[in-house]
């Protein structure tokens, strides 16, 4: 029979192993609902302007924020199109059809961003200027990430503050 204090050590390592997965599902959820609000905005900011320059605008002002030269990540650059042509579509006629598409460019990112052995919510954690600071608590930015920038501007949790209240820079909102 396991005594008092073993099984509170056990306890606690059941609950700390708990709280990591919690933590890592709500980071990777957080980062790409984050990753979609901020494109919705940016698509319903250009959505008067011509598709073709309207998209360029945005996957350049995207591919600036998480510091991926479009040479060096062409097979990036090519799915980010086509997912910021599916936020044009849908910020100008938020159909089903619109939303669909969307997702099926969601997939599509996700897909050619594996292939490189990342995430759409790594690169959003990683790599954006609109990154909440809570998500480097749960899993640190790896120090080797090719084209790593410092991102003073993304804030960090604060004494007093529950971490996962750390939002992202005021000019992301």
């Amino acid at each position: 029979m396991a005594h008092f204090v073993e099984d509170l050590q056990h306890e606690a390592s059941a609950a700390i192993a708990a709280m990591q997965q919690a933590a890592l599902a709500a980071r990777h959820a957080h980062a790409r609902a984050e990753l979609m609000r901020h494109m919705l905005t940016t698509a319903r900011k250009v959505k008067d302007k011509p598709k073709a320059e309207a998209v360029e605008t945005v996957v350049t002002e995207w591919m600036d924020a998480w510091h991926l030269a479009r040479a060096e990540w062409p097979h990036i650059a090519r799915e980010m199109e086509a997912f910021t042509e599916a936020f044009y579509d849908y910020a100008n006629a938020p159909t089903d059809a619109h939303d669909t598409r969307l997702r099926q460019t969601v997939e599509a990112l996700d897909a050619a961003l594996a292939r490189e052995g990342t995430t759409i919510s790594d690169q959003m954690a990683f790599r954006s200027q609109c990154a909440h600071g809570w998500w480097e608590w749960v899993r640190p930015t790896p120090v080797d990430l090719p084209g790593r920038k410092e991102r003073p501007g993304v804030p960090q949790p604060s004494a007093g503050v529950p971490f996962w209240q750390a939002g992202c820079p005021d000019f992301c909102k």
